[in-house]
């Protein structure tokens, strides 16, 4: 009994040791980092789940909004002229609890609606003089190319939960929200309101696409009128690994059958996000 009490103090001092070398100094890369979170999981001081937040985390930091935002050919706008009875059924079709409200065209922003605030409009008797421009809130507007984590930090100071994201000419090119940086922390964050498909496919521009990783390839293939085979893999980050011969990183190409991918997001273990470009474009 000593001797398995003396093993098992002699394994623990081991691993402690091993953490502790790797903090001797400041980690002088994300390797460094990785390393310790690995021992950890290994030795049961984390679970995997703690490990893959901490992972997120760390990767927030190299994406920019435009890697996650919704883009403008999916955004749900409101029109400021818009009255009371065009407005709600609008708002019920989308079940989002925030809108953007434009002017005379998308790229004219003059505020967000939360859809809370028309409960008061529904119940008045007298809709006559609804006015939308009353209930907006200030749009916060950032650019494509905002970093993740500045963008969450912003959005805590100043209690944002959506940003509009223009491109280097003014106009909008989507909007992004906390839920969205928070997804690529913790992983996907589902309400009864979330469909299948925008869970893997998100369209960019008519050739562009975010795919998700786990994106079955039956859904891929029916998305995209395509014959990936799924004899061997189930999802389109298998068979995009398949095609790298090894485990990607971040900005890794590769193109399958004309279909060009771009990794968006990895780890050590598995492909998180594509950039697809269709063939031929």
């Amino acid at each position: 009994m000593s001797e398995d009490r003396s093993g098992s103090s002699a394994a623990d001092r081991s691993w402690i040791d091993k953490i502790a070398l790797l903090f001797s100094s400041e980690p002088h890369s994300r390797r460094d980092l990785e390393d310790v979170l690995t021992l950890a999981v290994e030795n049961e001081v984390i679970d995997q789940d703690a490990r893959n937040i901490m992972e997120g985390a760390m990767e927030v930091s190299d994406m920019q909004a435009r890697d996650i935002m919704i883009p403008r050919a999916q955004m749900v706008f409101i029109k400021a002229d818009g009255k009371l009875e065009e407005i709600l059924p609008q708002i019920i079709d989308a079940s989002h609890s925030r809108y953007p409200v434009v002017g005379d065209s998308p790229d004219t922003i003059l505020g967000i609606l939360l859809a809370k605030d028309l409960l008061p409009q529904i119940l008045s008797p007298d809709n006559g003089n609804f006015s939308i421009e009353k209930l907006l809130r200030p749009a916060m507007v950032v650019p494509e190319s905002k970093r993740l984590n500045v963008l969450l930090r912003e959005f805590r100071e100043n209690r944002n939960h959506m940003a509009i994201v223009i491109d280097e000419y003014g106009g909008v090119a989507g909007l992004v929200t906390i839920e969205d940086v928070l997804e690529e922390i913790v992983g996907e964050i589902e309400d009864e309101t979330d469909e299948q498909a925008d869970r893997f496919i998100h369209m960019i521009d008519a050739n562009e696409f975010m795919v998700k990783a786990l994106t079955p390839i039956e859904e891929f293939n029916a998305y995209f009128e395509c014959n990936f085979s799924d004899e061997d893999f189930d999802t389109i980050g298998g068979l995009v690994i398949q095609a790298f011969g090894h485990m990607p990183t971040r900005n890794e190409e590769t193109t399958i059958d004309g279909f060009k991918f771009e990794v968006i997001k990895a780890d050590q273990r598995k492909i998180y996000n594509l950039r697809m470009r269709l063939p031929h474009s």
